[in-house]
């Protein structure tokens, strides 16, 4: 649970102090022990530093030479970024940890902040990835293609908007970075413990500079197979799914309730008497395959002058089969039959009854065989003019970012609807036979199982980004104001577009239209094979279970019709467009006090134009329900005006102090823009899209202290504190009377007030305060036996006075807010040898309000990654990689963790490669 302001002052004053501390004492330390020659090893020899521990001396080195705070991760050499995924690459710098999906990295945290607070950009160029949101999937990206990444917390007036929490800034290779001939190649085989499958991943590079010009091109082709095994879905359902309905289902729940837990019920009991909706077993076979090219062609007749095209283009997809065996005992048409074991004291504080093991009169049995088909192709072409004439320089850009994504997905529905017993485990839930005798054994009773629907959808995303920008600089030399050294301006043009067509068809015959499958074909007219048999690898690693269901591949060639293709619905269609205009101007000063003073002043104004468009539903002149003939468009518009201030001041050679200040901005996911709506039937909800949301704002400042020891060493540690106001929420703004809700066979389930959710900026702000600490140590500055050795290590603590929207008013913390990140990592790097053990955690955090009542958490999740590289010549290299070696579990719960959501495994991952250079 949240901790309380007060304790979170105790605690940061305790670790400024400790830090502070530390900034002296560890210098001091160093300098007192026996003095280790800078660049010579025991045999008088040159002592050269690579490898990692150049990555972190190059890092370090650009952390002091910037105005604000930021931290970087760099590849010591062409094409050899220092991880071999992005996303886990990322989670080593200092307040960044990363979203998992079933095991894989996806989505960057910069602080604990929610991944869409943060902007992504690759060579200055806001990057497209088809996500429809602001947020980008860094699993579609191959690290060879990667120079550097830096994380900038502190934005100056001259950064594109758009990251509360953070910017990420990816650099790709160009010719000059390293001039003259470069050829590199990599092959490596990756091992998946539970999937137990071998994935091959290969990358090439070759660069020139031929006088003034340079050529590179690089092409990676990766392979990634994951499986995931998962006892999950296990979440709280309130009673008032059926005694807000009339007849006996209801009226046979209220009397089980006073006859097995003595609960006289009442109608202000309907949403704090709790029971397990469901329970599923899942088993998730995950395949990927990416593709990517990047080329570079610079021009540089001078050290004054060079112009740079560059081109970065791939592929990614995914193909992902689930296999799910559930048991859904909130059917419409079940009750209550007899509660075995009930809980009215763990969650008695928020005045909630839950029902733990009970037997169901009609559970709905569901087998579900799913296919996820993902493909994107994304592309950027950029070019970038550098001119140095005096004292001008001038910097100009201008690029395209475009990303487009499809999904194809099917679930193929049997169920079986019979009396059964849900109940929770310590790990999870299980569904299993009642008492009456009506019950089955849902994982052995094939024939039971009636076919209901071969569901499909298909959504297609386009992402598009253009943009241009002018950036001018005047560096000043004014005899009698030294102290004025040089001033910024220009300005920069960003147009976006998300288009999205979705449709959705169900098959139910053996041609569309027709419904001879449904509640006739069996589960058992379709071969079975055993899941584990299907997706190969170990037995299923969640509980001790086996069972069988039909194969994707089955059910794509038998209930697909020939040339099916699922169908666009003009009703889920929307467009939408954001122009932005935006001009900084900003300058530099440089103070000769007792000691040099940095600082930086800078606004940046801009506007943007929003068109939003989308079909809206119409009654036709029969009484059913049509769509308007063309899209109706809607317009937004807003403008701001963004103060950055930034300063550092070098008390000593090694002792930097450094301050920032800013307001800066998050718009609002172009999904949430959209002019459209959509429905949740069996949750009575429609959502509607909102083109009238503004950004989120944020007032910050931040101040830290950074002591460089030497040899890519450092010790910083910083306070941050950040106000953010107009946060985008889903909030009820009315109601739709009367809604006719059909079952899948057609007939009626009930006449409904559906209510009408849309994401708004919610009233008043929010505070997030947090300190961060980050230790680079070498520990060969203490003792020169100890050469080599070192430990880079970082935690962040974080606290906000926001408190999660539970319209039962229960205290939770921010969505995706986590208290507290760290990672840390141990490294051994001289000579051809090289070795890291690292280990990263990110703290528990609300994952979802369910049902927009019930908090679900995501445990505290940590993990250890090993790597090991040997150089074997000078131009050959073998690798060893391990991610997840402790093959760590992921694990949730509602509110409390006696009431798990999520017992899932993922397994380790093992790689073994080898690296040619020359």
């Amino acid at each position: 649970m949240r901790r309380t302001s007060n304790g979170f002052g105790r605690v940061t004053h305790l670790l400024v102090g400790a830090a502070a501390a530390a900034l002296f004492a560890v210098p001091a330390a160093a300098q007192t022990a026996p003095a280790a020659p800078a660049t010579m090893d025991e045999a008088g020899d040159d002592i050269v530093v690579s490898g990692y521990r150049r990555s972190l001396e190059e890092a370090i080195d650009l952390k002091r030479d910037t105005i604000g705070f930021s931290d970087s991760i760099v590849a010591t050499d062409i094409a050899d970024f220092p991880e071999q995924n992005l996303s886990e690459a990322l989670q080593r710098v200092p307040g960044v940890t990363i979203e998992r999906d079933r095991g894989l990295g996806t989505r960057v945290n910069v602080r604990g902040l929610p991944s869409d607070f943060t902007f992504v950009s690759i060579n200055k160029l806001a990057t497209a990835s088809g996500s429809g949101g602001r947020d980008v999937e860094f699993d579609i990206f191959a690290s060879e293609l990667v120079q550097s990444v830096t994380v900038q917390k502190s934005p100056t007036a001259k950064d594109e908007e758009g990251g509360i929490a953070g910017s990420v800034y990816i650099r790709t290779a160009r010719p000059f970075d390293n001039p003259g001939f470069r050829l590199v190649g990599s092959a490596e085989g990756a091992y998946n413990s539970i999937s137990e499958k071998i994935d091959p991943n290969f990358s090439f590079l070759a660069s020139n500079t031929f006088g003034d010009f340079g050529v590179l091109f690089s092409a990676a082709k990766q392979q990634r197979s994951n499986r995931t095994d998962s006892n999950s879905g296990i979440n709280f359902r309130p009673i008032s799914r059926w005694t807000d309905r009339a007849g006996n289902n209801r009226n046979q729940a209220i009397a089980v309730l006073q006859r097995d837990a003595g609960i006289t019920f009442t109608d202000a009991d309907k949403n704090r008497i709790l029971f397990l909706d469901k329970v599923g077993d899942r088993v998730y076979q995950n395949d990927q395959d990416r593709l990517g090219f990047s080329g570079s062609v610079q021009y540089q007749p001078s050290d004054t002058f060079n112009i740079a095209l560059d081109a970065f283009i791939g592929s990614y997809e995914t193909v992902e089969d689930e296999y799910d065996a559930a048991g859904y005992s909130a059917s419409s048409n079940s009750t209550l039959e007899t509660i075995h074991e009930f809980d009215a004291t763990t969650l008695s504080s928020a005045g909630l009854v839950v029902l733990r093991d009970v037997s169901y009169t009609n559970t709905q049995h569901e087998f579900l065989s799913k296919e996820y088909v993902n493909e994107t192709d994304y592309r950027q072409f950029g070019g970038e003019m550098n001119w140095e004439t005096g004292n001008w320089k001038i910097n100009a850009l201008g690029g395209y970012s475009g990303a487009e994504k499809t999904l194809d997905f099917a679930n193929l529905k049997h169920v079986a609807y019979a009396p059964s017993r849900t109940r929770y485990t310590e790990t999870g839930g299980e569904t299993i036979p009642s008492a009456n005798p009506r019950t089955i054994d849902m994982y052995n009773a094939p024939s039971s199982y009636l076919f209901e629907a071969y569901e499909t959808t298909r959504e297609r995303i386009k992402d598009d980004k253009y943009a241009a920008q002018l950036d001018v600089t005047y560096n000043f030399d004014f005899a009698g104001f030294e102290a004025l050294k040089r001033f910024n301006f220009g300005g920069r043009y960003t147009n976006k577009t998300n288009e999205r067509q979705y449709g959705e068809e169900k098959i139910q015959g053996p041609t569309r239209g027709s419904v001879a499958y449904v509640n006739k074909r069996t589960l058992a007219d379709s071969p079975l094979e055993n899941v584990i048999d299907m997706v190969g690898g170990k037995p299923y690693q969640a509980r001790n279970l086996d069972w069988a269901q039909i194969s994707n591949d089955y059910a794509r060639d038998f209930f697909r019709p020939a040339g099916f293709e699922t169908p666009f619905n003009d009703g889920q269609y929307y467009k939408v467009n954001e122009e932005t205009i935006a001009g900084f101007a900003m300058v530099d000063f440089e103070f000769d006090l007792s000691f040099p003073l940095f600082v930086n002043l800078g606004g940046r104004y801009l506007r943007t134009t929003i068109r939003s468009e989308g079909f809206h539903q119409v009654q036709n002149p029969n009484g059913t329900t049509g769509l308007t003939p063309a899209p109706i468009a809607s317009e937004g518009r807003y403008e701001k005006f963004l103060p950055s201030f930034n300063a550092h001041a070098q008390l000593t050679d090694s002792l930097y102090l450094r301050a920032a200040a800013s307001q800066t901005l998050i718009r609002p996911a172009l999904t949430d823009l959209a002019y459209k709506r959509t429905a949740s039937w069996n949750d009575f909800r429609f959502t509607d899209g909102n083109p009238n949301l503004k950004p989120t704002y944020a007032d910050q400042w931040e101040i830290g202290a950074e002591q460089y020891l030497g040899r890519g060493g450092i010790l910083a540690a910083s306070y941050f504190w950040k106000k953010i106001k107009g946060i985008v929420q889903s909030q009820l703004t009315g109601v739709v009377p009367d809604v006719t809700k059909y079952n899948a066979n057609g007939s009626i389930d009930g006449i409904y007030d559906f209510d009408v959710y849309q994401p708004v900026n919610a009233d008043g702000s929010y505070n997030v305060s947090g300190v961060e600490l980050n230790a680079v140590i070498p520990f060969g500055m203490f003792a020169h036996w100890a050469e080599g050795f070192g430990v880079n290590a970082n935690v962040t603590f974080l606290d906000s006075s926001l408190t999660g929207q539970s319209d039962l008013d229960i205290a939770t913390s921010p969505i995706g807010l986590a208290d507290n990140t760290y990672n840390a990592t141990v490294f051994y790097d001289r000579g051809p040898l090289s070795l890291r053990v690292s280990y990263n955690r990110k703290g528990a955090y609300v994952e979802r309000i369910e049902r927009n009542m019930y908090p679900v958490y995501r445990d505290a999740y940590g993990q250890f990654d090993v790597a090991a590289s040997y150089q074997l010549t000078r131009n050959f290299r073998v690798e060893l990689q391990g991610i997840n070696v402790g093959n760590a579990k992921t694990t949730g719960y509602t509110m409390d963790p006696s009431f798990p959501t999520t017992y899932e495994f993922s397994g380790s991952r093992i790689s073994l490669g080898l690296r040619a250079q020359f």
